[in-house]
């Protein structure tokens, strides 16, 4: 999420206001360099990486570097764009993490199984949440990302 040689494009596809709102507030407290778009259900997840609806300029709307999911969004559920973002090649390697509050083991293998690159429980409070989110950047700012082949 946060490789502070480049900036990365963040998609967060969360729909409690409050969770968005923390993000938002660790994103300037501790100076994130990275792009964030925040969608509030699954439907509109896929419309941002599908490039449809709003979402049609990948000027605007880049193609994001990793993915932060939550599981219980309206229309589609965080499984069910799991599910639909694994079976495109194009999305393959994506990193997705699940970021939830369910503590339910089906919740936790089912997204395994699906394809996500971790699954995290969203602790209580914001210092807990705000950590995190810098533990993940200091984590993904030492990973080398997947870089799509240039196709002929």
């Amino acid at each position: 999420m946060m490789n502070e040689a480049r900036s990365l494009t963040i998609l967060m596809a969360e729909d409690n206001p409050h969770d968005v709102i923390a993000t938002k507030r660790a994103w300037q407290q501790f100076g994130f360099n990275n792009h964030l778009h925040i969608v509030s259900d699954g439907e509109e997840c896929l419309e941002y990486l599908f490039h449809q609806g709003k979402y049609q300029d990948p000027n605007i709307y880049p193609h994001p570097d990793l993915i932060l999911l939550d599981l219980k969004l309206p229309k589609l559920d965080g499984h069910q764009v799991l599910q639909t973002i694994r079976a495109k090649d194009q999305f393959r390697f994506l990193p997705v993490i699940i970021l939830t509050n369910s503590t339910l083991e089906r919740d936790r293998n089912k997204g395994y199984e699906y394809g996500c690159t971790a699954f995290l429980k969203k602790p209580v409070g914001y210092a807990n949440f705000a950590n995190l989110l810098i533990s993940m950047r200091t984590f993904w700012s030492c990973v080398e990302p997947y870089s799509q082949p240039l196709t002929a």
